[in-house]
């Protein structure tokens, strides 16, 4: 396992990310996937939970997981209705597997998992919720609280088990200084109440700040852009 995550999550064999739209839970979830492909003896299965349709899906990065031995679960959606993906629990229950869960934002994306709670609270499992507090609707503790109770109450994941991680980014441009100024406000915000146990920041980036502060720092890659940006 890489060296940002705490010796307490390396011992997991399941990972689930949870997290408003557009945190970059699913850069996470799609790194850790390659990571783990690449580390770990037990077969890795990735999980597209989005039970809508936003701009940015894991999914779409489908033939990057398999070609790195990942095997990718999601269903597809018929305009808007929601989709159940099978074989979750059974998967997260295997002791041959690895999984991770990629689930959709907020309380409506994680109604998907709430079924799973047994499994989710067990001692293998991490589950991941990822905050940027550059987001203007994760600006302030009363949104931050109000958003994570709504998700933990519809997911049944227990607060003690929630491992929260920042990824303070302002996009393409964001810098040293940006990555570490967010997580000075979101330690300021949510710090008494909870600790952040890992930072993210883009793969040019995460030397320098590491350098900068003793918290674990995850490099992540941008795989997932904007259609008019690929070519």
């Amino acid at each position: 396992m890489h060296q940002a995550f705490p010796g307490s999550i390396q011992a997991h064999k399941n990972f689930v990310f949870l997290g408003e739209a557009g945190c970059g839970k699913s850069e996470l979830a799609l790194d850790l996937a390659l990571l783990l492909a690449r580390t770990e003896q037990r077969q890795v299965h990735f999980f597209d939970l989005d039970m809508t349709k936003p701009l940015f899906r894991s999914r779409d990065r489908a033939e990057l997981l398999e070609r790195a031995g990942v095997q990718v679960h999601f269903e597809e959606q018929f305009m808007d209705a929601p989709t159940l993906t099978g074989g979750v629990g059974r998967l997260l229950r295997d002791p041959s597997a690895a999984a991770v869960l990629d689930v959709g934002g907020d309380y409506i994306g994680a109604r998907s998992i709430g079924g799973f709670a047994p499994q989710l609270n067990r001692e293998d499992t991490a589950v991941c919720y990822l905050i940027n507090p550059f987001r203007p609707w994760s600006a302030t503790l009363e949104h931050i609280d109000r958003v994570l109770g709504e998700t933990l109450g519809v997911s049944h994941v227990e607060l003690d088990r929630l491992i929260l991680a920042a990824n303070p980014n302002l996009g393409p441009e964001t810098t040293a200084d940006d990555v570490l100024e967010g997580l000075r406000r979101l330690t300021q915000l949510v710090g008494p109440y909870k600790p952040i146990r890992f930072l993210c920041a883009s793969q040019s980036l995460a030397q320098a700040v590491q350098a900068r502060t003793e918290l674990p720092v995850f490099p992540l890659r941008l795989h997932m852009t904007y259609p008019w940006q690929e070519g």
